[in-house]
C-alpha cells in the first residue's frame, strides 16, 4: 500500500471548517440537503462562452496517485483544501467530482455561484478486471436535478475486445436519453483504448479519438444537451472537425513540463467547437505545488 502522509497544514480552509463538516455530518446529515438547495446558481455559459472546470472525480474509481505519488489524492483534507483555493480564483466556473466530494464542498460554502458537474459512473475501478464494465455508481441524473447540480458528465472506454464495453454504452445511453428528458447539459469522455498486459491503456491519436467521440455522439435518441470532453492529441484540428457538439479538453496526467502542457492546451482552445477546459490532477497536484499558478494560469487561456 502506498504510504499516507497526514495533512499538517492548509493554504486555504480553516481547519475548524473542516472539523465542522465532520460534527455536521454525524449529527446532521440534512444539512447537506439545505446547503445544495439553498447553493447560489448562474447561467452555464458567461459572456464568452466558455467554461473552465476543475475534475475531482478521480478517487472514486480508486485512482489516487498523481506523478510519483500513488496517495496523493488520498488526504481528503488536503484534496478539499486545494479545491476550495481553485474554486476561490478567478475564471474559475466550477467544479467536477462524486457526491462526496460535492457534498463536502456544499457544506464549505464553496460552491456558490459555480457550475456544478456530478460524475456518474465510477464502477470501472482503476485496475480492476471488471475497468471496461463501467457501472453507473455514482450520480444519476434524477440525483443531479435534486441536488440542483448544472451538469451530468459520464465516462465512456470503448475497448472493440472487451465485452464489458457494451454494458457501458448501454448506460451511457440510458444518461444521454435521461438528461436530454430533463433538459440538463451532459458531459460525454470517449477514449478508444487496448489492454496492455493486465492495464488498459487509451489510444492517443487523433483517429481513435474521432472514431471515440463518433461513437459517443450517435448514443440516445437527442443529442441536443450532449458535450464532448476531450483529451488533447495531436493534429486536434481533425478531431475537432469531427463533431459540431460543444467540448471541452480535458487535462490528462500530470506534466513535469507545464509549459508545454498550457501551450497545447492554447492552441487547442483556439479550434472551433471547443468551449473551454475540463482539468483536475494536473493542476490541483502541479510539479512545483503552485496551485494558486497553476489555476490562474489556465483561466487566463481559458477565459483571456
Amino acid at each position: 500500500m502506498p504510504e499516507l502522509k497526514a495533512r499538517t497544514e492548509f493554504r486555504y480552509l480553516d481547519p475548524a471548517a473542516l472539523q465542522r463538516v465532520r460534527e455536521i455530518r454525524a449529527a446532521d446529515p440534512e444539512a447537506i440537503d439545505r446547503a445544495l438547495q439553498a447553493r447560489t446558481r448562474r447561467e452555464l455559459l458567461g459572456p464568452d462562452g466558455r467554461l473552465f472546470i476543475v475534475a475531482a472525480d478521480h478517487p472514486a474509481r480508486g485512482s489516487l496517485g498523481v506523478g510519483g505519488d500513488p496517495a496523493a489524492m488520498a488526504d481528503r483534507s488536503d484534496l478539499l483544501d486545494r479545491l476550495a483555493l481553485a474554486l476561490s480564483r478567478p475564471g474559475v466556473d466550477g467544479v467536477l467530482a462524486t457526491a462526496d466530494i460535492v457534498d463536502d464542498l456544499a457544506l464549505l460554502g464553496a460552491l456558490e455561484g459555480k457550475i456544478v458537474v456530478g460524475s456518474m459512473n465510477r464502477g470501472g475501478l482503476a485496475g480492476s478486471r471488471f475497468e471496461l464494465d463501467d457501472r453507473f455508481t455514482g450520480y444519476d441524473i434524477a440525483g443531479i436535478k435534486r441536488a440542483r447540480l448544472d451538469f451530468a458528465k459520464t465516462l465512456l472506454r470503448v475497448n472493440l475486445s472487451d465485452p464489458g464495453t457494451l454494458s457501458t454504452l448501454v448506460a451511457n445511453t440510458r444518461a444521454v436519453n435521461e438528461a436530454a428528458d430533463a433538459q440538463l447539459p451532459i458531459m460525454l469522455e470517449p477514449f478508444l483504448n487496448v489492454w496492455d498486459g493486465e492495464r488498459v491503456r487509451n489510444v492517443l491519436t487523433a483517429e481513435a479519438t474521432i472514431k471515440a467521440l463518433s461513437i459517443a455522439a450517435g448514443l440516445g435518441r437527442s443529442s441536443a444537451y450532449t458535450w464532448m470532453k476531450l483529451p488533447v492529441v495531436d493534429e486536434m484540428e481533425k478531431v475537432m472537425a469531427a463533431t459540431t457538439l460543444p467540448t471541452l479538453l480535458l487535462g490528462g496526467e500530470r506534466s513535469e513540463d507545464p509549459d508545454a502542457t498550457f501551450a497545447t492546451w492554447e492552441r487547442a482552445l483556439a479550434l472551433p467547437g471547443v468551449r473551454g477546459l475540463t482539468v483536475g490532477r494536473s493542476l490541483l497536484y502541479p510539479a512545483d505545488d503552485d496551485v494558486e499558478r497553476a489555476v490562474d494560469t489556465a483561466a487566463r487561456l481559458v477565459h483571456g
